[in-house]
């Protein structure tokens, strides 16, 4: 129920985000629209993402499925946001980098900045684009490299 809630609260600044993202925005620019969109959340979908985040964590943990637990809307908004350069990266590669991304967005880097880094909402929010930024010119830089290495 916890998660089916954030899901709904969050969803439709996120989705905005995506979808006014235009055709000429890089990279960048689009996952930094996704993460200011996640950052803008009320304290009531906070409080129920920090609900959310011990629930699972304190759960029993089933490898039999190898699934994971939650965080599926954020993989695909992820996705969604680099989706035009899904095909210049190897699907190893597009996997490392949608999964980079997920540890430093979302509730648990939410929770570091605020509880143990200290940080106000607005400077985590800072620290959560730079970050992403970063990972995305990073991987794309290497495949740049490395292509034009070849």
């Amino acid at each position: 129920m916890i998660d089916a809630t954030v899901g709904a609260l969050s969803e439709r600044p996120v989705q905005q985000a995506l979808d006014d993202a235009s055709a000429g925005d890089g990279p960048e620019t689009r996952v930094e629209r996704f993460v200011r969109a996640l950052h803008h959340v009320t304290p009531e979908v906070e409080r129920l993402g920090r609900s959310l985040v011990r629930l699972t964590v304190d759960a029993p943990r089933s490898d039999a499925t190898g699934m994971p637990r939650r965080g599926y809307r954020r993989i695909e908004w992820i996705e969604s946001a680099l989706a035009p350069w899904r095909n210049q990266l190897k699907p190893a590669k597009w996997q490392r980098l949608v999964c980079a991304l997920a540890m430093v967005v979302g509730w648990e880097a939410l929770i570091a900045q605020r509880d143990v880094c200290g940080l106000s909402a607005a400077e985590g929010e800072e620290l959560s684009v730079w970050v992403a930024r970063a990972i995305v010119r990073a991987a794309l830089s290497e495949e740049t490299g490395r292509a034009a290495g070849r």
